[in-house]
């Protein structure tokens, strides 16, 4: 009858399962021992810190999407970049449009030759590269650039363009003025502008509009140009 009520085993034995937040833990007696009915193994519950873990994990996912964007902002297709200038219109002054002397009563009060046009294609080129604008690189501060010509510029933003890698995908641009009229020079100016970004004309485009009278566009007494341009990996 005591055979019947005890158990007895011959070798070491472990139960251990695991849980996502808990072990459980089976201790039983030494190797040859027997136990009653009564005398029951114990049972142990530890506590699994899992705290350090999960907030690791969690640093791991959440580092590994910056380095991945980190890494594809250097190899992009294709970047876009987006310009726009203003100047007054003063007597006095000569009006230059994409390089060209456009006849007019009035024409852009600025440091440089206040090409509106070259100056908005730059910065939609500088923009499309990620760095500073016109105003940054050539400075209406610095005596050098007092009535320089805007080619310069444009010129400068191109070589950047090519040393990081990239080439004219297309341009388009809008120029907005009360007047003068200039469907007469429009195709002038575009290819003048082709020959300074090294482009083929079917890739720069070129729009005019009037602003409808309306504050100082409207008036004849400011110029406007935008300039959106698409850059290509080379």
């Amino acid at each position: 009858m005591a055979m019947a009520n005890s158990l007895c085993y011959t070798g070491p034995f472990s139960i251990k399962a695991s849980a996502k937040q808990a072990t459980v833990q089976v201790k039983l007696p030494a190797v040859g021992a027997c136990v009653s009915r009564h005398s029951l193994p114990s049972f142990e519950l530890t506590a699994r810190p899992a705290s350090a873990v999960v907030a690791a994990a969690a640093n791991t996912v959440e580092a590994e999407p910056q380095s991945e964007a980190a890494a594809s902002a250097k190899v992009l297709p294709f970047r876009v970049g987006h310009g726009f200038d203003l100047h007054r219109l003063e007597p006095g002054y000569p009006l230059i449009i994409g390089g060209i002397n456009i006849p007019h009563d009035r024409g852009c009060e600025a440091h440089s030759d206040g090409d509106v046009l070259l100056h908005c294609v730059v910065d939609a080129i500088l923009g499309a590269l990620g760095l500073p604008d016109i105003g940054q690189i050539f400075p209406d501060t610095d005596p050098k650039w007092k009535g320089a010509a805007s080619s310069v510029f444009i010129k400068e933003a191109v070589r950047l363009m090519h040393e990081a890698g990239y080439e004219l995908g297309n341009l388009d641009a809008t120029l907005i003025l009360q007047r003068p009229k200039l469907s007469p020079h429009k195709e002038t100016i575009r290819e003048n502008l082709c020959n300074l970004l090294g482009a083929d004309p079917s890739v720069v485009n070129l729009k005019a509009k009037t602003h409808e009278k309306v504050d100082s566009l409207g008036e004849n007494r400011s110029i406007a140009a935008h300039t959106v341009v698409l850059l290509m990996k080379k």
